[in-house]
């Protein structure tokens, strides 16, 4: 009967942790969270060994990205040569066209290694190759466990 109760017992402990934990109040207050911003910025120096942050915004590296010749202007020839380029990629047969398997080129060599017969069409065993490879975690290299030795009480 006392198995049941410290099994019930300690049951409401764990809960009662989970909820503490989730709803924040087992964590002590940040000492920054207690203070205004404006008197953390002011009166502590920062740490060393923080990293400054940039002056360029993401927006600004994406234009410079563009701008080429860098005269601060993105002209059309400029804005283009990406796509361009991912055109010229996909237009195999280079004949200024994107076909649909030309443009599907990924799918379409996918379901040409997956035909196996070469019938033009999979039959089930040949469209399960063509599932997505899900990545497998990896898990830590332990050594195993050890059991208990008959001289060793547990």
């Amino acid at each position: 009967m006392w198995r049941y109760i410290a099994g019930g017992a300690s049951a409401l402990l764990l809960v009662t942790a989970g909820v503490m934990l989730s709803t924040g109040r087992a964590r002590p207050p940040s000492p920054l969270a207690t203070q205004p911003v404006a008197a953390v910025a002011q009166d502590e120096p920062l740490p060393a060994g923080v990293p400054e942050a940039s002056e360029r915004t993401r927006e600004q590296k994406r234009f410079d990205r563009y701008d080429k010749d860098r005269n601060a202007q993105v002209t059309r020839e400029e804005y283009l040569a990406q796509r361009r380029k991912a055109f010229a990629k996909l237009d195999t047969n280079q004949d200024g066209q994107l076909s649909f398997d030309e443009w599907a080129v990924k799918t379409t060599t996918k379901f040409a290694l997956a035909d196996k017969d070469k019938s033009g069409a999979m039959n089930a065993a040949e469209f399960a190759t063509t599932a997505p490879k899900r990545t497998v975690k990896r898990r830590p290299n332990c050594p195993p466990a050890q059991a208990p030795r008959e001289d060793e009480e547990a």
